[in-house]
């Protein structure tokens, strides 16, 4: 396996996408659209009535755009690269590269990064937005950069799951659909499946007013951890308090910070508070990238030529 190799298919599969105007077309209408809506949502916040958000507004607009961008890449992602080898083998491409000397790592992993270097493409068209609270100095630079690199890593993790099903399933449009039932599951599925899970954690507590019901989150937290949001959210560096108009610290109005602790503080159950337990988002981060792993390992394997057993109806070239 060499770079040289990894480097070649990549290049190869970033022409064919070039090779459509309508891909252009689409990346140019995404920024667009996603910038425009990111000002829009500025000017809400600095238009509304009864509320004086103070300097806040550019940590309310980075986080509540950063959190919007992540989720809506994370649902084009998939469209990267859930066809990329069934997709190649159903137009009778896949077998030219296979009888060439390069080897079915070489082929995965320059598919994966052509995909992910197309979601980081997307990612970046957004960039604009939310650099603009970066230049007030309401995000500092190194937050900005973290949460960027975390996106960007998010992407990669979901363009190799994508990638998994794609050399999993011999049908395209399966592969697609399995693609985007994993992205649903990690953001919605898991904060549902923890909250059915809270009141399953119920235990009896006496006290000198009597028993009640006392629920355990530090039990449950877990599930949370592989979400890509929390993740986010969690590994976000933490702003500084500030003083309010009464001489109390308090938090700034920021949506990654209260994702974050609310996701440690579920983790430190009632009896305990954020500051009392690690962070979360190495868990889900590493179960993500174990998740990816996986599905790059698949890819390769079953890149390997010649192929044992082909699925029905599939030819080889």
């Amino acid at each position: 396996m060499t770079a040289h190799g990894i480097g070649l298919v990549a290049r190869q599969e970033i022409r064919t996408r070039l090779r459509t105007g309508r891909w252009k077309a689409l990346l140019t209408v995404w920024g667009v659209v996603v910038n425009g809506l990111a000002v829009l949502f500025r000017l809400a916040l600095e238009s509304s009535e009864g509320f004086d958000w103070g300097d806040e507004e550019g940590v309310i607009m980075f986080g509540g755009v950063l959190l919007s961008v992540l989720v809506l890449t994370l649902l084009v992602t998939p469209a990267l690269s859930a066809q990329t080898i069934n997709g190649d083998r159903e137009r009778g491409t896949l077998a030219t590269l296979q009888v060439t000397r390069l080897t079915a790592g070489e082929i995965a992993l320059g598919k994966l990064v052509a995909a992910w270097g197309t979601g980081l493409v997307v990612l970046g068209l957004t960039l604009p937005s939310l650099f603009l609270p970066v230049l007030e100095g309401a995000i500092g630079v190194g937050r900005f950069v973290v949460v960027v690199l975390v996106a960007g890593l998010l992407i990669g993790i979901v363009c190799a799951i994508s990638q998994g099903w794609s050399a999993l399933l011999a049908r395209s449009i399966t592969s697609v659909l399995m693609s985007y039932m994993t992205v649903f599951g990690l953001l919605v599925v898991t904060p549902i499946v923890f909250t059915l899970a809270i009141p399953l954690t119920a235990a009896p507590s006496d006290t000198e007013h009597g028993t009640y019901s006392k629920e355990h989150t530090e039990y449950v937290w877990w599930l949370l951890a592989p979400n890509p949001v929390v993740i986010l959210a969690d590994a976000t560096p933490r702003l500084p308090k500030r003083h309010n108009s009464i001489g109390y610290q308090s938090e700034e109005s920021d949506p990654l910070g209260d994702i974050g602790r609310s996701v440690r503080d579920a983790r430190a159950g009632s009896g305990g508070d954020e500051d009392s337990v690690g962070p979360v988002w190495p868990y889900g981060l590493g179960f993500n990238l174990m998740l990816a792993g996986g599905a790059l390992w698949v890819s390769a394997r079953r890149l390997r030529a010649p192929a044992r057993t082909l699925p029905e109806g599939i030819r080889v070239a």
